[in-house]
């Protein structure tokens, strides 16, 4: 390899400040929102106007407006910029937060949580990432934005329930808050300023391109399976806090005893099954088999949760399984979108994932209200029941992975010609040219491709 890759491969001390503070916004956002979900049915009753539904209502609301307003914010910061889109985002949580704290009502906590989730600023984070790095250490900013996700999840886990039991529900809103104000603070004072900005269509939506994307049956079918994986898991919290306290008689202030072992266990227990999709090409089962653990998993809490040991058991199945997918569904999407519309695609993908929690903690809440506790586990089990039949009539993915080439057209022939050579290059599955932003998008397959046929199609 000559120096000029290893350079070009190697990111900059400015990609890897974007990469460092980007993750810490998203984290530490994602965090504020997560940390209600292993407390929050235990103090919610003590509010005004308390019911099951109010409650699932009050935990998920937050998915809906995140799911409604992060596609318009993410336009939003190509037309107006996306430092100013993400602090106004930022202060929205930050308003949301304190609302939630001071509210004695259950009501003033939906509008707090529904306040947090329309400072949807996902889409602009990623957009502002694409500009801030080069084509080929963008996937290096996106992949430790996404593992910053899975720790804040985990972390959540476990600083919900010692904060709450210190400062009860209250504390944990008044910490999202300066979470919030941390996170403007890191916009400004870490992350470089974008000397361009530029739509890219690797990651985010473009609304030419949304009409193909909702055409795609593989793409609808990822786009359901993330709704019901997020679904189930608003759903389950919204009932198992009350279950280990009640039944089990464990003291919230010693619930991340249970969360902590079944989490940091089941992130290394996953870490070979994704191994084996990738390398050994066996996506489908290894994803199809993830989905039917996760639905005996949880037709086991139904059936077996009135045990600690069964119950430790149960949920450490369900995380391997809930983990692994939540790896799998964004490769798959990513395999399977077309040259250049990953970022609508990922796009439609990250709205059905909110909008299944917003329907997870409406649908915990009303069974729960009407069937109890246990009934939430086994209408879970019949979700993931439903998504497994689906997914086993899914296509085997294609072993495919995606390539940015910058390319600077001079005339509509030119494009017909470069598409036309591109197309015989062994190995090219599919083509997409932008011109607006001087890119070509390939889907490629690496075990074919013919790489110095590839650069003599484009720039010989």
């Amino acid at each position: 390899m000559s120096n000029s890759v290893t350079q070009a491969s190697t990111m900059s001390e400015h990609e890897k400040k974007a990469s460092i503070g980007l993750a810490g916004i998203f984290s530490m956002r994602m965090l504020g929102l997560f940390m209600v979900l292993p407390v929050m049915s235990l103090y919610a009753e003590k509010l005004n106007g308390f019911t099951p539904l109010l409650l699932g209502l009050a935990m998920s609301v937050y998915g809906l407006t995140q799911a409604v307003l992060q596609i318009p914010f993410g336009l939003m910061s190509d037309r107006f910029g996306r430092k100013k889109i993400i602090t106004i985002g930022l202060l929205l949580f930050f308003s949301g937060s304190i609302v939630a704290a001071m509210s004695t009502s259950i009501y003033g906590v939906i509008l707090g949580r529904a306040l947090q989730g329309s400072g949807a600023v996902a889409a602009a984070i990623m957009a502002l990432a694409a500009d801030l790095t080069l084509e080929q250490n963008r996937t290096k900013i996106m992949a430790t934005i996404g593992i910053s996700i899975g720790v804040s999840f985990s972390l959540a886990m476990v600083l919900g329930p010692v904060l709450a039991s210190i400062g009860g529900l209250q504390s944990i809103f008044w910490f999202t808050a300066l979470l919030a104000l941390i996170g403007v603070l890191l916009l400004h004072t870490v992350v470089p300023q974008a000397k361009k900005l530029t739509i890219h269509k690797d990651a985010e939506p473009i609304p030419a391109l949304f009409g193909k994307v909702l055409k795609n049956p593989e793409l609808l079918r990822l786009d359901m399976g993330i709704f019901c994986l997020h679904l189930v898991m608003t759903a389950i919290f919204v009932v198992l806090p009350r279950l280990m306290q009640g039944p089990l008689n464990l003291p919230l202030k010693d619930h991340w005893m249970v969360y902590l072992p079944v989490l940091v266990i089941s992130i290394i227990a996953m870490v070979p099954f994704v191994i084996i999709a990738e390398t050994k090409h066996k996506m489908k089962t290894v994803f199809v088999s993830a989905i039917a653990a996760l639905s005996a998993a949880s037709l086991g809490l139904f059936l077996f949760g009135d045990s600690l040991w069964s119950m430790l058991a149960m949920l450490l199945i369900f995380f391997i399984a809930f983990n692994l997918l939540e790896a799998i569904l964004p490769s798959l999407v990513s395999k399977i979108a077309f040259a250049g519309g990953k970022g609508t695609a990922m796009g439609v993908y990250s709205s059905s994932q909110f909008f299944g929690a917003f329907c997870g903690g409406v649908i915990g809440g009303v069974v729960w209200g009407n069937y109890g506790i246990n009934s939430v586990f086994l209408v879970c089990s019949s979700v993931l029941f439903i998504w497994f039949l689906v997914a086993v009539s899914m296509k085997n993915p294609r072993h495919v992975s995606s390539l940015i080439k910058h390319f600077e057209p001079e005339s509509t022939e030119q494009i017909k010609e470069i598409t036309a050579k591109l197309q015989a290059v062994k190995g090219v599955l599919d083509i997409g040219i932008a011109v607006d932003d001087s890119t070509v998008y390939l889907k490629v397959d690496n075990d074919l491709l013919d790489t110095e046929a590839l650069e003599a199609a484009l720039y010989s």
